[in-house]
């Protein structure tokens, strides 16, 4: 039987290690594509940990009697601002309070009842519409804008969005920005003594 000759060995040799390079060259871009999404995704939770409870601490901030002053309230979403562009710079942050009479009204957030006489699914044209909370407009969640009075619960939402950190949005199509959202709900403490449930009142549409 014939032994392999050392030229031959070392051509198999050579050959071995252009398939290695080969193998390596097509495996790197799935490796380094998983790597980024793994970092983009970690960031994302951390980002939402951090944004969820930023606001729960704003929320109870604003319950105070001090929070129904604007000053107060423009001071505290500043906080939040500073917070969330900590991490993302470029950032851009909305926020919002809506407030109900009763926590049960915040978390059943129903929209005020109205007659839809033509039909486009939107309150206009005069159409008349239930003003349950009185406060002159039709609302889609049954509260109004603003952190309330004495025990009304409040809705704090904050909304987040920035650019991603790595162009996964190139490599596989996702969007070029990420979105956050955060919510909590509280009641302002009880500092007087608590209105009684306003009436409802029909009006007409706009």
């Amino acid at each position: 039987m014939t032994r392999p000759s050392l030229t031959h060995s070392l051509r198999r040799f050579g050959d071995q290690d252009g398939t290695a390079i080969t193998e390596f060259g097509l495996i790197a871009p799935i490796f380094l594509l998983l790597m980024l999404g793994a970092l983009d995704l970690a960031h994302t939770l951390y980002m939402q940990g951090v944004l969820q409870g930023v606001v729960q601490k704003a929320a109870r901030d604003s319950t105070l009697e001090s929070g129904q002053e604007e000053g107060t309230q423009v001071a505290i979403n500043q906080k939040i601002e500073t917070q969330v562009k900590r991490l993302a710079a470029n950032a851009d942050v909305t926020i919002s309070r809506r407030n109900f009479y009763s926590y049960t009204k915040a978390a059943q957030a129903v929209a005020e009842p109205y007659n839809d006489n033509n039909g486009n699914g939107i309150c206009d044209g005069g159409e008349p519409f239930q003003d349950n909370n009185a406060n002159g407009v039709r609302d889609a969640d049954g509260g109004s804008a603003g952190q309330g009075g004495t025990q009304a619960a409040v809705v704090l939402t904050v909304d987040v969005q920035y650019p991603r950190f790595f162009p996964l949005d190139k490599m596989i199509g996702l969007s070029g920005k990420v979105h956050l959202s955060a919510k909590t709900v509280l009641t302002n403490q009880p500092y007087g003594q608590k209105p009684g449930e306003p009436v409802p009142v029909v009006r007409n549409c706009p």
